[in-house]
């Protein structure tokens, strides 16, 4: 028996003497979207699982990966708990229900890599779209518009707490910041907790621009004084532990449970892009989690970089510098699951011993299809993760919009990833002499499309098609004379099963 685990039999063991209790029917779960990419994600379109280990499950073998049998369960509760349901009301879940034994207490939001850019930092003029289509994919052209509607979904479906997980800002820009800042309070209003970290973007960047024209020039960033100054009444006020070291905190969210939100960015005395904890940072973790582990809770750490090698490409930047010392940490504390962001990819992964704490990363809600998480948390400690996609279509509608983009942003948000996705890699490919336009532009468009189905953690929908693609073959010969090679390879082998759903017992 587990550290909390042996807490928790001799708290309760004094009321089990006086109370025998059975297994209560229960039906239970929510209904996170897991749409494929051309269909709608907007939709609650797959239904929540059930299993006694965490595991992810396998559809395109048509059976789960790891030990156990999942079945489908419906987002309503016979019992009366709070379950979240899209605004929409839809799933998919077929009218199935399954009697199990445990009760919903709490369920939380969770977005990452919002990447918010004020509008009075930009005419939207030539140098700004040249930034916007030979980026990374997000969509900072309407990221004033999925940011509000993203909080009219949440204060929708009121969660008992909305977490964002970094990178808050496009270039850590001051008047981006306070602008955001301004919009969260509604939530806070509506009753919501909201909990934020500061990701690499956020502090101390001196990328901080605005756009006019041709021009990029330099925006006011924010220092970390700043920052908290800035969300001091989203989380940092609330805490009821605050590492003086870092922007680290502990809040309370329940009788049970304490989100660990941890500053794993480096920003003194300039951003960088890898995470990393400060030595000083750990001894209050352990200190945080021992406290824990006595008060009989359940600790949920968050933070912006990934705690495990979910990339094997990005590893240096995305995955915390030495951070078997963190999952070492977690796993004598008998901590299950870690939220991250960072690296816009939606994905899932245990530690390597296959027994330790999970990870969920989700995407960036900037980048379609623009998901964010939602985590349950049950009362027989375990955990169900799952993702939606802002309904940017309905919030235009409700609001007057004319834009075409807003307003059919389902038909808009896959070729605008893939058009920026072609980008990529046809800029990559012309550094490579003798390869025919032909070949690079064959190898671009299924570069495109793949990295597309990755972003949104359903790659191993077109495996097969990429695998006997003739631009895949390109890609092992002509392409690994480019920085993309690899990582094509990369995608096809990780293209295993849905990163989009995970249980977590």
């Amino acid at each position: 028996m587990k550290r909390k685990q042996w807490k928790r039999f001799l708290t309760c063991a004094g009321a089990a003497a006086l109370l025998t209790c059975g297994g209560c029917s229960r039906t239970a779960g929510i209904s996170p979207s897991d749409t494929k990419p051309e269909e709608s994600q907007t939709e609650a379109s797959v239904s929540g699982t059930e299993a006694e280990t965490g595991t992810n499950i396998d559809e395109s073998a048509g059976e789960t990966v790891g030990e156990t049998v999942f079945s489908p369960t419906v987002p309503e509760s016979s019992s009366g708990e709070q379950i979240l349901e899209k605004p929409n009301g839809e799933s998919d879940d077929g009218g199935q229900e399954e009697e199990v034994s445990y009760q919903i207490i709490e369920n939380i939001i969770l977005a990452t890599d919002i990447h918010y850019f004020d509008p009075s930092l930009t005419d939207y003029g030539p140098r700004f779209q040249e930034m916007v289509e030979y980026g990374d994919g997000k969509v900072v052209t309407y990221i004033d518009e999925i940011t509000d509607a993203f909080l009219e979904e949440v204060i929708q479906l009121r969660p008992n707490a909305l977490i964002l997980s970094g990178d808050l800002t496009l270039e850590g820009e001051k008047k981006s910041h306070e602008s955001l800042a301004e919009k969260l309070y509604r939530v806070e209003e509506a009753g919501i907790p909201v909990l934020v970290i500061p990701g690499n973007h956020d502090i101390n960047n001196k990328r901080a621009a605005r756009y006019e024209g041709e021009q990029r020039l330099p925006a006011e960033y924010t220092t970390p004084e700043e920052f908290r100054r800035i969300y001091r009444d989203f989380g940092y006020d609330e805490a009821i532990s605050e590492d003086v070291r870092s922007l680290s905190y502990v809040y309370q969210l329940d009788e049970e449970h304490r989100i660990m939100m941890l500053d794993t960015c480096q920003y003194r005395p300039v951003a960088k892009v890898g995470g990393a904890i400060l030595s000083e940072t750990y001894y209050w973790i352990e200190e945080q989690l021992e406290e824990a582990w006595e008060e009989a809770m359940d600790v949920i750490p968050v933070a912006h970089h990934n705690l495990l090698e979910e990339s094997k490409i990005y590893v240096d930047d995305c995955t915390i510098e030495h951070g078997e010392q963190l999952v070492n940490i977690l796993d004598e504390w008998d901590v299950k699951l870690f939220l991250s962001g960072h690296l816009h990819v939606q994905h899932t992964m245990r530690s390597e011993d296959n027994r330790g704490v999970w990870e969920a990363v989700t995407s960036s809600l900037a980048t379609p299809a623009c998901q964010y998480g939602v985590l349950t948390c049950r009362d027989d400690g375990s955990y169900q993760y799952g993702t939606w996609s802002v309904d940017v279509e309905s919030w235009a509608r409700e609001h007057g919009r004319k834009e075409r983009d807003l307003l059919e942003f389902r038909k808009f948000q896959e070729p605008f990833l893939r058009r920026v996705f072609y980008n990529q890699s046809m800029t990559a490919l012309n550094a490579v002499p003798d390869i025919p336009e032909d070949r690079k532009k064959q190898m671009s468009d299924l570069y495109a499309r793949l990295n597309y189905y990755y972003y949104q953690g359903t790659a191993y929908q077109i495996k097969n098609e990429v695998l006997s693609d003739p631009a895949y073959l390109m890609w092992l010969n002509e392409g690994t004379l480019t920085v993309l090679g690899e990582y094509v390879e990369y995608i096809v082998s990780d293209a295993v099963h849905d990163y989009n759903r995970l249980i977590v017992d």
